[in-house]
């Protein structure tokens, strides 16, 4: 049994789970808005499961976002920017979806330096320059992956995993997407009954990565804000595609 182990990179505490030394490849996990690192975590487990003999391959990364919520009820609940749920409640409802869409959250340039120094500090520790690196996340460590992959100081990614995400910064991210993504591949999920982050409005994202050419496997499930069992398991294809 793989003991996971507690790291620092950077300024943010992770998660880490691997089996080997000298990885080829690093899958780095963001989870959402009011959860934890511990959240996603177990994904590694599952992902191991599919890879074989190629397990060795592969070091997971699951950070911290580095915001606390416990004002706010949600003692181990963690933020990477804030977020006005009442507001983004409002825009659902009155289907402001271009409000969203064109939104830059106060908070985000600060998340995206905090990942990115991650990401170079975990590069750092692996004696090798021939080290693939896959990112993603669900929710708001989704839209985090996203503007990091675009906009953040780091190697592109091979792969981009895209949980129930939706659009943000939609200007600054249009115009980078075929600079950034040409040739990484992209994961997308999203439930059609998502009450939260509205399906359209991943399809807006989904969109926009296919107008710029980007290669997209895009899985709709009739499910809520969530990641489905077929979400893991295209997801796991993805990362043993990888190496």
């Amino acid at each position: 049994m793989i003991e996971p182990k507690r790291r620092q990179y950077g300024k943010l505490d992770c998660i880490v789970v691997d089996s080997g030394n000298q990885p080829e490849t690093l899958v780095v996990i963001c989870h959402g808005y009011g959860a934890n690192h511990e959240d996603l975590a177990p994904l590694s487990f599952e992902w191991i499961g599919m890879l074989g003999e190629s397990e060795s391959s592969y070091r997971f990364i699951f950070p911290d976002a580095p915001n606390s919520l416990a004002e706010y009820g949600m003692p181990f609940g963690k933020a990477w920017w804030p977020i006005n749920m009442a507001q983004l409640a409002e825009m659902v409802e009155a289907s402001a979806f271009d409000e969203l869409h064109r939104h830059e959250p106060p908070g985000i340039d600060a998340a995206r330096g905090d990942l990115s120094d991650m990401i170079h500090a975990a590069y750092d520790e692996i004696d090798s320059d021939q080290v693939n690196l896959v990112i993603g996340g669900f929710s708001q460590g989704a839209m985090l992956t996203m503007d990091v992959a675009l906009r953040g100081e780091i190697p592109i990614p091979a792969a981009l995993m895209q949980f129930s995400g939706t659009m943000i910064c939609k200007e600054i991210w249009m115009d980078l997407v075929s600079k950034r993504l040409s040739k990484t591949k992209v994961f997308q999920s999203h439930g059609t009954l998502d009450p939260i982050l509205p399906f359209t409005s991943a399809e807006v994202v989904r969109d926009m990565l296919i107008g710029s050419g980007v290669s997209v496997d895009f899985h709709s499930f009739a499910g809520p804000h969530t990641i489905d069992v077929e979400s893991i398991a295209k997801s796991g294809q993805l990362i043993k595609a990888v190496v």
